[in-house]
This record gives C-alpha cells, structure tokens and sequence, in this order.
C-alpha cells in the first residue's frame, strides 16, 4: 500500500474512533441538563436520610429515559447499550445514587428481560418497565455467595404442578426495597452446580416472597438495597425465562454487559469530581492567593484530568463493542475479558481520582455533607459490585491464557 493510500484510508476517520458523533454528543448533553434539574436537587436528601425518590424516579419513564434499550412495540426507544451508558454517564454526574438504580432498573431487569424472555413475557412486563409503572432489579448474589455466585447459590426452586417452589435469600440486591418485579435467579437441579440455574421473573406481591430487611450503605446511600426471602414463595411456570437449568448462558451475559453498563458510573463520578476540584481550586485563597496558582495543586488537576480521559475512551470502546454481544453470549472471548478490564480500570481509576479531589479540597472534602465527600464514599462499591477487582483480574487473564 502506498503512503497516500494509506494516509487517505486512515486520516478522513481517525477522529471518529475517538469522539462522539453528533447525535451521541446530543444524547449525552440532554440527559446532563436533565439530570442537572431533575436530579442532582434531589442527591442531598438522598444520601442524608437514604430517601427514595419514587416519583420522580418513575417520572423518568413519562419522560423517555426508561427503555432505551427495549423496542417501540413493548414501550421503548429501541435504541442501543452505548446510548444507554451515555445517559448513566451523564446520571451519574449529577446523582450516582439514583444513577445505580436507574442501570439496575434499565440494564440488569428490563435488558435482561427483553434479550431472554419469551414474547408473552415481553408483551407483559416491558411496557412497565419502560413508563414506569414497574420497577425492576435483579437477584442473583447471596448471603454466601457472592464472588462464587453461581457455584455457591443456594437458593432453589422445585416444580409443583404449574408453579415453581423457590426458597432462599438474596442480598446486596439494588432496588430490592422498592421493586415490582424482579429477575432471580434458582438451582432448579443443584446436583447440577452452575448448570442446573434457572431464572424466574418474581412479582413483589407472589405469595412467599418478602424484603427481609433494607441494608444501610457508606455510599450510594439514596439507592435502596436489601436482603430478599423467598419461603415457599409460589411462581407460575410461564414466569421461567427462557428453558430450566439454562440460566447460566443468561447470567454470563447479563455480567458481562453488567460490567460495561458499571464504567459510566465511575467515568460520571470522575468527571464530576474533576468540575468541583478546578471551582474550588479557583475560588479557595491560602497564603494570599488560588490555590490553583500553586504547582502541586496544578500537578493533582492534570492527573485527574488524564485519567478521566483516559477513563472516558476505553469505557466507550467497550460500550461499542458490547452493542454487538447477542442474546445467550458473553461469559467468554473477547468481550469477557474487555468488560472485566473496563470496569476494573475504571472504578480503580475513578478510586485515584477522589482520593486526589478530596486532598485538593482539604478540611472541607473530610466532611460529610460537602459534595466532594459524598463522591468519595461511592468509590469503593464499584471495586466490589459485578464481581470484585480480584475476580475481574482472574477473568481477564484466564481469557489471556486461552489464547
């Protein structure tokens, strides 16, 4: 190939590979000016007294940011996973905490629904979920089962004429309090470990099932999570997903587009971090001047900024290339080892990134009610949520190792 050739096929694209277009940018501009109004009043009260918005979180469905994901004819958009992430990116600058539930609403139950579920199911779950008369949440880590979640998962169902039988608890589950349905996952034959899952559709009000008790975080704390129960608690066969003891395929996946949906989270919460260290680093005087004149404070505001950066292109290639992860994939490859790495790197990244703002903000980033510090508390969940950063090390160089 000649140097023109290969200046005219690289050149007229190269910025492509790193920018939004158009129609991105203005997705993400929107959803930033909503959230601005609608939610960040609300992010105070919220982790102050662990309030739950209801309202206006089912508002969000009247006002087309439910369902992104899910297609017209059930209610949705009929958009793509990486317009979802760019709306949890932009969610989560303004208000983390209902950012968490909106991607465990969005992506863990309504996605999941509509990628595996039956045309029946679709038809009578999706609509509400997209307008927000259901709030949904997932089910699948357990009080000892957490990094093992499938091999340790003790909770069963058995088959009883045209019901199943499930009985076990949850725990750590986002939206547990404050669901409708929620997508959980049984051992329909433990005999048959991780193969012998199944995963049931659970309606709040199903005989049997309860909220055990709603759990009090260190961050994230406007988000409401709990430890579910399931005491003989009666499921209707036609609320099995997909076939019994094939959960496993729907699991792998759902973790693994989990994982992507994770990144913008932590890329919202660095670059909110990132916007409230270069105000302040203008306005707060020491020794008769900005501390933003000082050379150190200036090195802390250049790290942070690369790793935003940094954070904002390997979440979106990783966006990008779970668009194109079907129904039953994942848990394997490529894109197994490209979720893990994007959300490792970017909640251990977005970890460094507060850890630096709260220093740039001194006295007033170690109190409790300032902004900066409520930032600072949610940095830890994401080391742990989705699989620990241990165990996304392990998933990434086993795929090494395949090769």
């Amino acid at each position: 190939m000649s140097q023109s050739e290969i200046s005219s096929a690289a050149l007229p694209n190269a910025t492509s590979l790193f920018e939004l277009s158009a129609d991105q940018r203005e997705v993400l501009d929107t959803a930033d000016f909503y959230a601005r109004n609608e939610l960040y009043p609300l992010s105070r009260k919220m982790d102050d007294e662990e309030w739950w918005p209801d309202a206006a979180f089912r508002k969000l469905g009247r006002d087309g940011y439910f369902g992104i994901t899910t297609p017209p004819e059930f209610g949705g958009i009929g958009s793509d996973l990486f317009t979802s992430g760019l709306i949890l990116q932009a969610f989560s600058r303004w208000n983390h905490a209902l950012g968490l539930s909106w991607v465990a609403h969005e992506n863990l139950c309504a996605n999941n629904i509509y990628r595996n579920a039956n045309p029946a199911q679709r038809a009578k779950y999706l609509p509400g979920l997209s307008d927000g008369t259901l709030i949904g949440g997932l089910g699948l880590t357990e009080p000892g089962a957490g990094s093992d979640a499938l091999g340790s998962m003790r909770t069963t169902a058995r088959k009883d004429g045209d019901h199943y039988v499930l009985n076990g608890s949850k725990i750590y589950i986002t939206n547990g309090p404050i669901a409708d349905i929620l997508l959980v996952y049984a051992k329909t034959a433990p005999e048959k470990g991780a193969h012998g899952i199944s995963a049931f559709i659970i309606e709040k009000d199903f005989p049997g099932f309860k909220v055990a008790q709603k759990l009090t975080k260190m961050g994230f704390r406007g988000s409401q999570t709990a430890e579910l129960v399931f005491d003989e608690c009666r499921v209707p066969a036609e609320n099995l997903v997909g076939e019994e003891n094939r959960g496993v395929a729907i699991v792998m996946s759902g973790l693994d587009l989990e994982r992507a949906m994770i990144s913008p989270i932590c890329l919202g919460i660095a670059e909110r971090a990132l916007e409230l260290c270069i105000d302040y680093a203008r306005t707060r005087v020491q020794f008769g001047r900005p501390i933003s004149e000082f050379q150190m404070i200036q090195s802390k505001l250049a790290d942070i900024y690369v790793w935003v950066e940094t954070m904002r292109t390997f979440n979106y290639r990783v966006l990008a290339a779970s668009n194109a992860v079907e129904a039953g994939e994942g848990g394997r490859g490529e894109i197994h080892a490209l979720t893990a790495a994007s959300v490792m790197y970017t909640a251990e990244t977005m970890n460094k990134v507060l850890d630096e703002a709260v220093q740039i903000h001194g006295g007033s980033g170690y109190i409790w009610e300032s902004e900066i510090n409520r930032l600072f508390r949610a940095t830890k969940l994401l080391e742990i949520g989705a699989g620990t950063t241990e165990v996304r090390k392990l998933i990434i160089s086993g795929e090494l190792l395949k090769r």
